[in-house]
């Protein structure tokens, strides 16, 4: 059975990877991190963290769209992903410092678990300028709109 269910969630992450793209587009940020807190399907009980973020890496270690946001569009699936497993997890926004004085900025977005990085490590001149997730989730979501 749980065989079964790590295919189905296989399954479902590549269909869900496919659509984000076009789900997310150039929208605001309000706008993604409410889609990050949309609902989750369900049946993911008992998946661990590693396990989760191996198949989100798997899932989108080509990415055909969103080449140039790779860190973004795993953030969220494995947002969404960790979520329907029962964990907390919290989505970090930081920018490059160096980059402030730039005509563009260099962002980048992690996933932390339990205080843990588990998906997408920053750069140490990475500065957090937005953190997302756990019990404030929606409370967050709100505050940007």
């Amino acid at each position: 059975m749980a065989a079964l269910r790590q295919a189905w969630f296989r399954l479902a992450l590549f269909v869900e990877a496919r659509l984000l793209p076009f789900r997310i587009g150039r929208r605001p940020i309000a706008d993604i991190l409410a889609l990050a807190d949309g609902p989750v399907p369900a049946g993911l009980d008992g998946m661990s963290v590693s396990a989760i973020v191996r198949a989100v890496r798997r899932t989108t270690r080509r990415p055909w769209l969103m080449a140039d946001r790779p860190c973004l569009r795993q953030g969220v699936l494995a947002y969404r992903s960790l979520r329907a497993a029962g964990f907390a997890p919290e989505l970090h926004f930081g920018v490059d410092r160096d980059s402030i004085a730039e005509p563009s900025l260099r962002a980048h977005c992690w996933v932390v678990v339990d205080g843990a990085i588990v998906l997408n490590p920053p750069d140490p001149r990475m500065v957090t300028v937005l953190r997302h997730g756990g019990p404030a989730a929606p409370a967050a979501v709100a505050a940007l709109a």
